[in-house]
């Protein structure tokens, strides 16, 4: 084993130690001295922004899918690639590439969640991303683009899934122009979504039973050096579609006082920045899973808006079971407004 690759091998299992856990979810709250810090005042630039930024620690491109198959059935589809540099400094070439790579996927429904992941060292054709034309890989699980359409795509034992996506609307900034502040202490990632992707057609296969699906799906790419304060434990993240067209992000980071924030999304992709004083998130009901419990019902109001939802899993027991379990499911709501989402649940 060279040494290049006992790095990577360290840096992936100190993610997964206890002290590591102790500081912020996966590691997240630790000190990342030599890293670029998220700043407020960067103006983010396309198609540059699509591709990887090798100067800060930890980086995703995230997509979740609300799926219906032509039998009415219902589906969700996640697909995560995370980019983690081993150390500060320039990408490097082949093996002294900085980063490791890591892939997460999962088909869910009513009856069924399975989980897969994969890991992959940076500059060695295993793994990576480039902005223009995107294409974000690692082994044979791909997200691309390419004359308008998007295609993703990934395969395990147990499920299978390629999906079609067009976007019916602009890429939205998070917080202050993609500026997104996660703490009170100044932790901040740069964030921006893709929220108004419609699945045109796909393919879903779960434990050998194959599916034709359409749906709508959301997109989200986030990076940051350093995203959570040391005292907060986890996150609770919510991507709403609402029936009438509108979006809705929410999250709450928790911690010695929780901090949540949102965004708005009118229907033509302008948006409005929600407070932490304008939200609240109230867990209804728990799911134990072995010997986790997590609240997977919830209440989420904003009051400034009207808006006042109950949300109901399409399956409660969607943990994915990485080296830091978290849930990850489709949901559905109603109340005020009714639609379908994706929650996602960290460090419980």
């Amino acid at each position: 084993m060279t040494l290049d690759r006992r790095r990577a091998l360290a840096a992936l299992l100190l993610l997964a130690s206890p002290k590591v856990r102790a500081e912020g979810y996966a590691g997240l709250g630790d000190k990342a001295e030599g890293f670029e810090p998220a700043l407020p005042g960067r103006k983010l630039v396309f198609p540059q922004d699509h591709g990887a930024h090798p100067g800060f620690r930890i980086e995703w491109w995230y997509l979740t899918a609300n799926l219906t198959g032509e039998d009415g059935a219902r589906y969700g589809a996640q697909w995560t690639l995370f980019r983690i540099a081993l150390q500060p400094g320039a990408e490097g070439q082949g093996w002294a590439d900085r980063n490791v790579y890591m892939g997460h996927a999962a088909a869910t429904s009513a009856s069924d969640h399975v989980f897969a992941s994969t890991l992959a060292r940076g500059g060695v054709g295993q793994a990576g991303v480039s902005a223009a034309p995107f294409e974000a890989f690692i082994d044979d699980w791909s997200f691309s683009q390419s004359d308008g359409l998007w295609r993703i795509e990934a395969k395990a034992p147990d499920f299978a899934y390629r999906l079609n996506l067009l976007a019916d609307g602009p890429l939205v900034l998070h917080g202050d122009q993609g500026f997104s502040r996660k703490s009170d202490q100044g932790q901040a990632s740069y964030y921006y979504s893709q929220p108004f992707f419609r699945v045109v057609e796909g393919v879903i296969t779960l434990r050998g039973r194959e599916a034709k699906v359409t749906g709508r799906a959301w997109m989200d790419h986030e990076w940051a050096s350093q995203p959570m304060s040391p005292d907060q434990k986890g996150w609770d993240w919510f991507a709403l579609h609402l029936a009438d067209g509108h979006k809705l992000m929410l999250f709450r980071y928790r911690g010695a006082t929780n901090h949540l924030a949102g965004t708005w999304i009118e229907p033509d992709g302008a948006t409005r920045a929600l407070s932490s004083d304008e939200i609240a998130l109230t867990p209804l009901e728990d799911t134990a899973i072995g010997d986790r419990k997590l609240p997977t019902r919830w209440r989420a109001t904003v009051k400034s808006l009207g808006l006042d939802l109950e949300t109901t899993p399409l399956n409660p027991r969607a943990l994915n079971g990485s080296r830091n379990p978290y849930w990850e499911g489709p949901i559905s709501f109603r109340g005020s407004h009714e639609g379908e989402g994706y929650l996602e649940m960290t460090g419980y």
